[in-house]
């Protein structure tokens, strides 16, 4: 039988006493709960207390002040203990429960250390995208997968946006519509600068460079643009490194990694160098199948989410057809986004399909 998964929230179990059977009866043995997410305006459709949640970036987990009280960043609190609650609930439901964490987007934080951003050629701070290189955030993404990593409730750890986070991802009412995005990614932090001069680029030429492909034709000199994105994925490769580190150090759980094929990516699924991801227990896509054909064969888990909501996307129209698609790529498990917020109908259909699988 293929492994199965689900995503949830933990408002959408927690006070809500029908959900947790509810997701069992789907069939699946395993939830994906956020324990660290981003701003987020979600829907509940069963829930008895509401039909729309506004949350902004932060934790829902209880974290343990003996962690942080030396750190630069701490996480920023929101409806702490739900976390586990949730997870309490699922369990006794017969699932396992992944701890599903956002590590280098939150808006919240952004807005508090804005030395810990991306920013751009042109020094704009984009504040929803914390920035790997710098050392505020390494030790704070460290701490943070070290404490969920122990949590009692967490049978294992997702790692999301554990890497390059950029401009094509997320920003409150985006009214963008600019030539070459890429370049948008690189940041020219004082962190960052000082990574590209080690790796022997001279950040000052580099960020002009930049500056002048966004303006102009939208490309950087081919040594330039190798060199830049080398240097940028060591940092992120050093920064995943850390993070797992943490995370294994703290407690003997697997660990999950959001990722891409293409090592240039930025966002949520950041891209990485397949050595690095190699550290993980498996790793996870979102998109298409053939996202699978290109990723390196030697990962315990190949993990692909498909899209099940309907209100979200077409092409939850052929659920079956796109879990079919991702085993046949390659896939080891399916992970499906997202019943929290999935209809009574998406539901039957998503509980049709696990069935089949």
């Amino acid at each position: 039988m293929t492994h199965t998964a689900v995503y949830l929230y933990p408002w959408d179990v927690d006070g809500d006493p029908g959900t947790a059977s509810r997701i069992a009866d789907l069939g699946v043995p395993e939830v994906s709960l956020a324990a660290v997410y981003h701003d987020v305006r979600a829907i509940t459709p069963f829930h008895p207390a509401h039909r729309i949640v506004t949350r902004p970036a932060g934790a829902y987990y209880n974290p343990d002040p003996r962690r942080w009280h030396d750190g630069v960043i701490r996480p920023a609190l929101v409806s702490p203990g739900s976390f586990e609650r949730a997870a309490g609930a699922l369990r006794d439901a017969g699932l396992t429960v992944t701890a599903w964490a956002v590590v280098a987007h939150s808006e919240s934080l952004g807005a508090t250390y804005p030395d810990a951003v991306v920013r751009n050629a042109f020094g704009d701070p984009y504040p929803w995208a914390l920035c790997c290189a710098t050392p505020e955030l390494r030790k704070y993404a460290a701490t943070l997968a070290a404490e969920i990593a122990s949590l009692d409730c967490a049978d294992a750890i997702e790692l999301e946006a554990c890497g390059w986070f950029g401009f094509d991802h997320l920003s409150a009412h985006d009214k963008t519509g600019v030539r070459g995005p890429g370049l948008l990614d690189v940041c020219f932090c004082p962190s960052c600068e000082k990574a590209f001069d080690e790796a022997g680029i001279d950040a000052i030429r580099a960020r002009a460079a930049v500056r002048s492909a966004i303006d102009g034709d939208g490309e950087l000199p081919a040594e330039l643009e190798s060199a830049v994105h080398r240097a940028r994925g060591e940092r992120s490769g050093e920064f995943l490194r850390e993070v797992m580190s943490a995370a294994r150090s703290a407690a003997d759980k697997p660990v999950l990694v959001q990722t891409h094929p293409d090592r240039r990516q930025c966002g949520a699924n950041p891209g990485h160098d397949p050595a690095v991801l190699e550290l993980a227990d498996g790793v996870s896509l979102n998109g298409p199948a053939d996202l699978l054909t290109r990723m390196p064969n030697g990962f315990g888990r190949r993990a692909l989410t498909v899209q099940a909501v309907s209100g979200l996307t077409d092409r939850a129209a052929d659920l079956a057809g796109e879990a079919t698609a991702a085993l046949a790529a390659g896939a080891t498990e399916v992970r499906f986004y997202h019943a929290g917020l999935a209809s009574r109908e998406d539901l039957a259909a998503l509980a049709t399909v696990v069935r089949s699988l």
